[in-house]
């Protein structure tokens, strides 16, 4: 009786906190959310108050992406692309930027069928504020992970090898 009592428990609390989100999920919450959309049930392009936003998904391989376009790349100073990859480990959180195509994105890329609709808004919420935020705190949210920041000189010192090198 203990057995079945436990399985019947394991059950329940898998099917009480797994998600199945889908694309046509996806389409009321990006509707809901957005100023103006168009798109198909697996790629939508939706704008919040003015900035372009990207939702791409694979149910077969079970795989979204949101993105937003915030640049040109080459347009880009070293510093500031300095900025943006230490922004991927203490401020973005949730999205991260990245070059494609020759643009700089804020993106949030995750497993599909597990999302639920708050985490699908959150992720909108940190695209949209990665993009507006980007070259000023490169904040997706008010939380960041803390971190000392490196002093000017630091940031010239040639980088420590945490692998050793090969001898030929």
């Amino acid at each position: 009786m203990k057995s079945l009592l436990a399985i019947l428990i394991s059950f329940y609390s898998v099917t009480l906190f797994s998600q199945n989100m889908t694309n046509e999920k996806l389409d009321v919450i990006y509707t809901s959310v957005s100023d103006s959309i168009q798109g198909k049930s697996n790629a939508w392009q939706f704008y919040i108050k003015e900035v372009q936003m990207i939702s791409i998904t694979d149910s077969l391989h079970n795989r979204m992406r949101i993105i937003s376009p915030i640049t040109d790349a080459s347009t880009l100073s070293e510093d500031v692309v300095r900025a943006a990859l230490i922004a991927n480990f203490h401020t973005a959180l949730d999205v991260k930027y990245a070059i494609a195509d020759g643009i700089l994105w804020s993106v949030f890329i995750h497993p599909l069928k597990e999302l639920s609709e708050h985490q699908v808004k959150d992720a909108i919420s940190q695209v949209y504020n990665a993009n507006v935020n980007f070259g000023t705190t490169f904040a997706s949210t008010g939380l960041s992970f803390p971190f000392n920041q490196p002093s000017e000189e630091e940031t010239k010192k040639e980088p420590k090898s945490i692998l050793k090198k090969k001898k030929i």
